[in-house]
């Protein structure tokens, strides 16, 4: 049963000002979460047509950090930086995401390692269709630090 999220969306994500793209989490559970964004003129993606469709995969990795960022708060932890490895099958039916359109961002760990590897099962959904799914591969280290160091030994 999914819990409505209370956390401001700049609590849950490490991103600031115009590179987080979310507006709002709007509720989750142990494996996943919805967020929700207006597209607007302001956005740092905003072209004469709108929000390119490819950015449907940013909005889908904030929601997952999003979710993490909820998990962690609600373990009293502070955010932990996360790394979107890659992403399958990203499907999109919309060339662009328009100016005032209300984007409905689902999100849903299919399986995860205790080394830090996840995958999520996405869509985007705007009016109760959904325009866009992919599967998204992160990373977030198990200690916070050790993504970056490299073995010396010869």
């Amino acid at each position: 049963m999914r819990t409505p999220i209370t956390f401001d969306i700049a609590d849950l994500l490490p991103h600031t000002d115009r590179m987080r793209l979310l507006d709002r989490a709007v509720e989750g559970d142990m494996e996943g979460l919805v967020a929700e964004v207006t597209i607007r003129e302001d956005c740092l993606f905003h072209e004469t047509d709108g929000v390119g469709g490819w950015v449907g995969i940013e909005f889908m990795a904030q929601a997952i950090g999003a979710w993490a960022g909820w998990q962690q708060r609600l373990r009293g932890q502070p955010l932990k930086v996360g790394y979107l490895l890659g992403t399958r099958r990203y499907e999109c039916s919309r060339p662009t995401f328009k100016a005032g359109e209300l984007l409905r961002v689902e999100v849903h760990r299919q399986f995860w390692s205790d080394t830090g590897m996840s995958q999520f099962d996405c869509t985007i959904g705007i009016g109760g269709d959904t325009v866009a799914t992919a599967a998204l591969t992160v990373f977030e280290p198990p200690v916070p630090g050790e993504e970056m160091k490299v073995s010396t030994d010869e």
